[in-house]
């Protein structure tokens, strides 16, 4: 009998510098579960060269809420990388 592998696929947005950095602003992702944020970003620099210049650990946001690199993704979800933003 073979083990048949479990994928998730998930949406990831680019917001504002990110989206100018990769290209685009949203790729869909499928990756071998289970997946966390941190593996959705290593793929992302692999796909995308400009996604190299990405902060080790980018503001992201899974399903609206803010998360860390070690969040759990599920197939469906959308994860939105986030640059850093200033106001006055």
């Amino acid at each position: 009998m073979t083990e048949t592998a479990v994928t998730v696929t998930l949406t990831v947005q680019f917001l504002a510098r990110y989206a100018e950095l990769v290209g685009t602003d949203s790729t869909e992702v499928t990756l071998r579960a289970p997946a966390t944020v941190g593996h959705v970003l290593g793929l992302l620099r692999g796909r995308f060269p400009g996604a190299r210049q990405l902060p080790d650990r980018p503001l992201c946001a899974l399903n609206l809420a803010q998360v860390d690199l070690g969040t759990e993704i599920s197939a469906g979800d959308v994860l939105a990388l986030l640059p850093p933003v200033a106001g006055g």
